[in-house]
Formats: C-alpha cells, sequence, structure tokens
C-alpha cells in the first residue's frame, strides 16, 4: 500500500485498533495495581511464567530484558525489587556457572493465575472487535 492509497476508512480503522489495544492495557495496568504489581512487574513474571516450556530453569537477566524491550540494567533493578517482593528467585544455570536463572515462586504464580484469568476474559470480549478491526486492515 503506497502513502497516496491511504484513505479516510484506513484512518477510522487504525485509530479503532490503536484505541483497542490502549483500552487492553489501560484494563492491564489496572489490573496488576490492584494486586500491588506494577505493570512491568507483571510483564517481568508473565514473561518468566510464559518461557516455562521452553526454559523450565526460569530466564536469564539479559532474556528479561529482551521480552520486556528493556535495558539490562533495568532488567537487573526490575529482578532485585522482584526478589525483594517474593515473587521471583535466582538459581544457578546449571548449564553455565556464570549466570543465574530467575524463576518465579509460589506467591507470584498465585497472582499470576488471578491476572491471567481476568486478561483471558478481558480479551475474549475485545476479541470480535479486535478480529472486525484487522479484518479491514
Amino acid at each position: 500500500m503506497q502513502t497516496e492509497d491511504i484513505t479516510d476508512a484506513d484512518y477510522a480503522t487504525l485509530a479503532a485498533f490503536r484505541l483497542a489495544l490502549r483500552q487492553f492495557a489501560a484494563f492491564s495496568e489496572a489490573a496488576a495495581k490492584a494486586v500491588g504489581l506494577t505493570p512491568r512487574q507483571h510483564q517481568a513474571l508473565l514473561a518468566i511464567k510464559g518461557a516455562a516450556r521452553t526454559s523450565p530453569g526460569g530466564l536469564g537477566v539479559g532474556e528479561i530484558a529482551r521480552a520486556l524491550l528493556i535495558r539490562h540494567n533495568s532488567a537487573v533493578e526490575l529482578v532485585d525489587r522482584l526478589a525483594d517482593a517474593g515473587l521471583v528467585r535466582r538459581q544457578p544455570d546449571p548449564s553455565d556457572g556464570r549466570r543465574s536463572l530467575v524463576a518465579v515462586t509460589d506467591q507470584a504464580e498465585r497472582l499470576l493465575r488471578g491476572l491471567s484469568a481476568a486478561h483471558m476474559q478481558e480479551l475474549r470480549a475485545l476479541r470480535p472487535r479486535l478480529l472486525a478491526l484487522l479484518d479491514v486492515l
């Protein structure tokens, strides 16, 4: 699609799609705050838990930084705060003794279970609108 091919309808669809994404993001931020997490803490815990199938021992700090699109030193500080709150634990990487892996604790698992159920419900409610908008695009 070339620049001159963009119609007023395209602009309206893009605006509606961005609004739907922002509404979901606002929901997610409020849900995290309601259980005492910052949105970034929630995102980190979800990234660690979400990688459990492929990285059962946890993620390295660099992997967390990449998953959250943040700098390594910001991820270190985030992991430190999560560890202080009892939500993650560091353990030695069995394949590389120079690094540690970060895994969620049982307390974090309980928080994530409730948050994830609420997020899945919200996404199911948004699904028809998002699919309709994507079909237009």
